[in-house]
């Protein structure tokens, strides 16, 4: 469908939609959790006697529009007790519905909200929910609560090994996932080299990941969005939570400023393991802390104000020679403002960095890097009738790199001050984007986002000759940095290079009956900042960059066919998909690429392109005691960097090879069971293909040294990767009666101690002269205990 196409469609629909609203009134309202007096997201509110219906939103909102005459109006979401209203529906009717929580000693009741039904009649397709609860059920290392560790359970989501930061949706990296903290752009979601994640599961409301059918209002990476929702502090009472744990803890508060008006929440967590080695004389340290905080003013009716932040530091001190103190840091202010029952909106304004500190006190210096944006979002909900819902804005942000500061720390130091040069960017977007109805049968959801990406002026700016920053030397066979012909100051106001591109999303379901669907979806997603990693996993030292003359913006264009189905009364669902993706402007490294301190990292880059296809099986059990899912993926990741010319040979002679991220299978079980009021127990168990790696195939001798021989890319594979997680949660029979609660939580990560390998390192053994290969493991098996206290 062309654009112009899609503008007639659109409008012709409107038309006819507006001409039927107007014989209707409209029925609206706000849904509550009655406990915590927080809007509730995801609520099923049902018109009975009618197919119409709807879903609450993000601050809890819904609307329908209805014949004048009197309904049943159900209001259902897992967790709490359903609720039916009888309505004489006779003008403009506006509700506020609080709906109770289950019965709380059943806290299994809790856990199935980890994996909600299936939605069948939706056009949504290949995405994924969590909730804190859920989050907090799957056992992981160290016994701390992770929304990354949970998210890898899930079809066509892994990561690159234990003790790796980041994950990788569908074959990409983790830089081509965009990740959002009420609206925020985290550029590095890790603790601790990817031992913990930055997301303290208990400020999370909940989180939605996009690996297709990404919506409009979207857009910047080219793998997936992973948005994630804080919670809202308590508007009624002063409530807390503690978690003290082996290696770290955490406490949250929250209650209102003023009742039924504002609230706050304030969390914080910090890890405290450097401690014991102190107490050891060990002089080195590894330890992070983090705090968030969120705040919200309700003004009046039609005008609710939002604030969040977070600040974050890892912190590695050896021997006070070599500090390395990196983090993220944001402020988000949120304006929700309704016009009209129909339509509401939400103004947003972002200010947040990376930071990234070195110093090495043996060499004499200190290295200061990282990045930061300032973005201003406005999103327009529209409820045009109970057919159409239109989503529409505008996205612009201003980024600023810097590259890096070198200098001495110390007055003895040989180093000399160096400044690499800043590099700017400015990026926009308009979106629209639509839900529609057009029977029982059929749901559709489509849009259009027109991005634009100017790469603004700087200082130093390199010039090569005929605009090729990497040459290739025929006469030893390899790619070379290119020298610069000049550098010159560009003035911040000009425009280097900009890009301008069309990015369509359309996916579509058609039910066959209320449990039984098949989904249908493509998008095309542009990503004009890159996450620049000689590695397999990502590192805080790694490097973003913004496109410009020499890196091109990627395009990924993705279509997916689904499944899905919810059978014995939605005891069970299944979702299963096949996809098919396909990316322009992937980049590789040449050989012997230099990283650090790059003032031009043009120079070490070659443009390729991507591919990856694959099949995922979700089966889902929702009800009873025992619930879980069984999640499986087939799927196949290849990169190709062909020569520019010719004579070059490009990367692997131009041939696809496995890109690092590819495992062709990939299974996960997951199994929670609620054994009465006072046990519960939870399980997972993965076995996965190993990573693509190098191995040897020869040597030879050069001056008493050994050279190793490699042939191709990525033609070796890690060994299979398996491992079972165990853990148990007792809840006292006492809380029953006394207001603050408390639990213990056991675990054990890899229960039966398997060292998968992260690396397999090849060396001479010293005293036979045999060559040996040496596996590199970060895990055996772990215990952990946790003692919890609610208040």
């Amino acid at each position: 469908m062309t654009l112009k196409q899609l503008l007639f469609f659109t409008s012709i629909t409107l038309f006819c939609s507006l001409t039927a609203v107007s014989q209707n009134v409209q029925l609206s309202g706000t849904v509550y959790n009655q406990e915590e007096k927080q809007p509730i997201l995801g609520v099923n509110v049902q018109v009975k006697e009618t197919k119409f219906g709807n879903v609450s939103d993000f601050d809890g909102k819904f609307e329908i529009n209805l014949p004048k005459g009197t309904y049943n109006i159900a209001f259902s979401y897992l967790g709490f007790e359903e609720q039916i209203r009888e309505i004489d529906l006779k003008e403009d009717t506006e509700l506020e519905i609080y709906l109770v929580p289950q019965d709380e000693q059943l806290d299994e009741v809790l856990v199935q909200e980890n994996i909600e039904k299936t939605e069948i009649r939706s056009a949504s397709m290949s995405t994924n929910r969590l909730t804190a609860e859920t989050i907090k059920q799957i056992p992981v290392v160290l016994g701390e609560a992770d929304v990354i560790r949970s998210l890898i359970q899930l079809p066509g989501i892994s990561n690159t090994g234990e003790g790796s930061s980041g994950f990788n949706v569908r074959g990409g990296n983790a830089g081509q996932n965009l990740v959002l903290v009420d609206n925020a752009t985290i550029f590095n979601s890790s603790h601790l080299f990817g031992l913990f994640s930055i997301f303290n599961p208990d400020a999370i409301k909940d989180l939605s990941l996009y690996k297709g059918g990404i919506p409009s209002n979207f857009g910047g990476r080219v793998a997936s969005v992973l948005d994630i929702e804080q919670r809202r502090g308590n508007t009624q009472e002063f409530k807390g939570e503690a978690n003290l744990g082996i290696v770290s803890s955490k406490l949250l508060l929250e209650g209102p400023i003023q009742k039924d008006k504002s609230s706050f929440l304030v969390s914080g967590r910090s890890s405290y393991a450097h401690l014991f080695l102190q107490l050891a004389d060990n002089p080195n340290s590894a330890y992070f802390y983090d705090v968030n905080a969120k705040f919200n003013f309700i003004l009046n009716e039609k005008n609710n104000i939002s604030a969040s932040a977070y600040y974050g530091r890892d912190v590695f001190d050896i021997s006070d020679n070599f500090i390395n103190i990196f983090g993220s840091s944001f402020i988000s202010t949120r304006w929700n403002h309704t016009f009209n029952d129909n339509i509401f909106s939400n103004l947003s304004f972002i200010v947040n960095d990376y930071v990234y500190d070195l110093e090495i006190d043996t060499a004499g210096f200190v290295f200061e890097t990282g990045l930061s944006n300032i973005n201003l979002k406005y999103d327009f909900n529209h409820q045009l009738n109970n057919n159409i819902n239109l989503t529409y804005g505008i996205d612009t942000f201003l980024h600023e790199f810097n590259p890096g500061i070198i200098k001495p720390n110390n007055p003895f130091s040989n180093i000399n001050r160096r400044v690499l040069d800043k590099k700017f960017a400015w990026e926009n977007a308009i979106y629209i984007g639509a839900n529609q109805n057009l029977n029982e049968q059929i749901q559709l959801q489509y849009g259009l986002r027109i991005s634009s990406f100017y790469r603004l002026g700087q200082n130093g700016f390199a010039n090569y000759e005929n605009n090729q920053p990497v040459l290739y030397n025929s006469d030893i066979g390899i790619y070379e940095e290119a020298p610069i012909l000049e550098s010159e100051d560009i003035s911040r106001s000009q425009s280097i290079q900009s890009y301008h591109n069309l990015e369509p999303r359309f996916s579509m379901s058609y039910s066959f009956n209320d449990n039984q669907s098949v989904k249908l979806g493509y998008h095309r997603m542009v990503q004009n900042l890159h996450l620049i990693s000689n590695t397999s996993a990502p590192t805080p030292f790694d490097i973003w960059a913004p496109s410009g003359p020499y890196l091109k913006p990627q395009k990924a264009d993705q279509i997916a066919l689904g499944y899905f189905q919810n059978f014995k009364d939605e005891a069970f669902s299944l979702e299963t998909e096949v996809y098919y993706k396909e990316v322009q402007n992937s980049f590789d490294f040449i050989n012997g690429a230099n990283l650090i301190a790059n003032n031009n990292i043009e120079r070490v880059l070659l443009n390729g392109e991507g591919r990856a296809f694959g099949w995922e099986f979700l089966l889902k059990k929702n009800t009873g005691k025992l619930t879980g899912w069984l999640a499986y993926t087939l799927s196949r990741t290849e990169q190709r960097t062909p020569g520019r010319t010719a004579d070059e040979p490009g990367i692997n002679n131009g041939n696809w090879y496995l890109n690092n991220f590819d495992k062709t299978h990939d299974l996960s079980l997951v199994a929670n069971y609620q054994y009465n009021k006072k046990w519960s127990f939870n399980a997972n168990f993965v076995v996965q293909t190993g990573l693509p790696v190098n191995f040897p195939v020869g040597q030879y001798q050069f001056q008493d040294l050994t050279i190793p021989v490699y042939e191709g890319r990525n033609l070796n594979r890690l060994p299979t990767f398996h491992r079972l997680d165990i853990s148990a949660t007792l809840v006292p029979t006492k809380n029953e009666n006394r207001d603050w609660k408390t639990s213990w939580s056991f675990g054990i990560y890899n229960v039966y101690n398997r060292m998968n390998a992260a690396a397999i390192n090849f060396r001479q053994n010293q005293e036979t002269g045999a060559n040996e290969a040496v596996r590199l493991s970060i895990f055996g098996a772990v215990p952990s205990v946790s003692y919890n206290i609610k208040f």
